[in-house]
């Protein structure tokens, strides 16, 4: 197994360490919270660290291709799971179930549309509009484990913003998946 695909395990490794801490700890977040910021933060340059290195030396695997993707999918939803179990329990800065809800059926929908283009012999990269949304995302998530001991007005303003932002983005950019993919996706054998 090489550097990168041990990288991407790494990434997984860190879920059910965060999910253990808050399960553990939830009650404790002016110290929990940052911790999952960290730990979130070095799970997420794993993800830029692994893509480099596979590229710059050549390193790419068939087993890299279908884990990382499937790795940051993992760590972002249950992020936002804790985020969003936070909000029901103690209330605080707001990480909406639907929002959850919402980015998880993006995910599914843009998954199985990369499925049927790999069954015809093609495959999707992710568009600008996907990372742009994966970059939005992952900067609300931080902002919101570093700043939930906070609950200043600004930072709750901010945070609706943020959630806001990455919500259209969630949905524009499974929209724009969808219709660039909508002949294979509606063909009739």
């Amino acid at each position: 197994m090489n550097l990168p695909n041990r990288l991407t395990l790494l990434r997984i490794f860190f879920i059910p360490v965060m999910i253990l801490l808050y399960l553990f700890f939830r009650q404790d977040h002016d110290w929990l919270f940052p911790v999952l910021g960290v730990l979130f933060l070095i799970a997420s340059f794993t993800d830029f660290l692994d893509g480099y290195l596979a590229r710059k030396y050549n390193l790419v695997t068939t087993f890299g291709k279908f884990i990382d993707p499937l790795a940051d999918k993992l760590l972002v939803i249950s992020s936002l799971l804790l985020l969003s179990d936070y909000t029901i329990r103690f209330g605080g800065l707001q990480m909406p179930v639907w929002v959850v809800i919402l980015v998880v059926a993006r995910e599914l929908i843009v998954t199985s549309i990369r499925l049927v283009a790999v069954s015809e012999g093609r495959v999707i990269a992710a568009s600008n509009l996907g990372k742009a949304k994966t970059f939005v995302t992952m900067i609300t998530i931080l902002y919101y484990f570093f700043l939930i001991p906070y609950q200043g007005e600004v930072i709750v303003i901010i945070g609706y913003i943020l959630v806001g932002i990455f919500t259209v983005l969630t949905i524009y950019s499974g929209f724009d998946y969808f219709w660039a993919n909508r002949q294979s996706i509606l063909k009739t054998k």
